[in-house]
């Protein structure tokens, strides 16, 4: 189909806008993989879409155009982090510390980065893991290698600069069939639209109130848990744990972020064991996260 009626659709205004179809959305998503239309045009319709804004079945047409594409490797045992990729500003990554602490089990953690996108100027997930020395449970992926089309088109999104509908639904690929998945989400009412577009991809889905729209627990917040069409709300209070890691406020480096984590202070370490008893709860091996972080302790 022509795009320009695409962009016609979510470019027009409330009285002439419209929600795309899974196979109008699908097909959009094909275009912009294939930057088979001009970068303006590509730029015009995600400004557009943000604006009107997207459904749920127009982001899992979207997916499906993706998914055709992905390279991907089966990772048995494993768990899909969905982590923004314009990444954290004022807080270091927990993950490896995560790994550690989950080394004696079988659940592997399943990464995803690329170069940074917009809006947030933080440290991205890429920066870590090409700084340091991952645990064998941990498989990064890089988007350049398991989804190029979609990594070409860094350059248009930070030329656009603000936040698109491919920041939803670029966090979770299954790039390794991972049977359980976590992602981040900032606000309660993104819940049921994050299920309804992620949910019936895997086995076990949650959603966590993370440090910085990541899957990662830094403070006291909701974790969501799908099966079937039931969602579980489950409140987790880092200091029920004897934890009292104060988050910081402040815009932190890439150095500062590394230092934190190969010099960790007890509570930092506490906080990845929380993290690593919520991974283990969601992917079904244990029946609480009581249960979970009292087998790491």
């Amino acid at each position: 189909m022509d795009f320009f009626k695409y962009i016609h659709a979510v470019g027009t205004g409330p009285k002439g806008n419209r929600d795309l179809s899974f196979e109008e959305s699908k097909d959009m998503m094909e275009q912009i993989l294939n930057q088979s239309v001009p970068s303006e045009q590509i730029a015009a319709f995600l400004l557009g879409w943000r604006l009107k804004p997207e459904t749920t079945q127009e982001f899992r047409g979207a997916i499906a155009a993706c998914d055709k594409y992905i390279q991907k490797e089966d990772i048995p045992n494993s768990i899909e982090l969905g982590y923004p990729f314009d990444g954290k500003a004022k807080n270091p990554y927990i993950f490896p510390l995560v790994a550690k602490a989950l080394e004696s089990t079988n659940l592997n953690l399943v990464l995803m980065g690329d170069d940074k996108q917009p809006a947030k100027d933080g440290i991205t997930l890429k920066d870590v893991c090409q700084q340091i020395e991952l645990h064998q449970n941990v498989k990064y992926f890089d988007r350049k290698n398991y989804l190029n089309k979609l990594h070409k088109l860094t350059d248009i999104r930070n030329k656009l600069g603000l936040r698109s509908g491919f920041n939803t639904i670029e966090k979770l690929p299954k790039v390794a069939n991972s049977a359980y998945a976590i992602t981040g989400v900032f606000h309660k009412p993104y819940v049921k639209k994050y299920v309804e577009i992620f949910a019936d991809k895997y086995e076990r889905f949650a959603l966590i109130q993370g440090n910085e729209g990541t899957p990662e627990l830094f403070s006291k917040g909701r974790l969501w848990i799908s099966e079937g069409h039931n969602i579980q709300e489950i409140i987790i209070d880092p200091q029920h744990y004897g934890i009292h890691y104060k988050k910081s406020w402040d815009t932190i480096t890439l150095a500062d972020s590394l230092e934190q984590l190969n010099n960790p202070s007890d509570e930092y370490l506490k906080l990845a064991k929380l993290n690593a008893a919520v991974y283990l709860f969601i992917a079904q091996k244990y029946k609480t996260i009581n249960d979970a972080f009292d087998s790491i302790q």
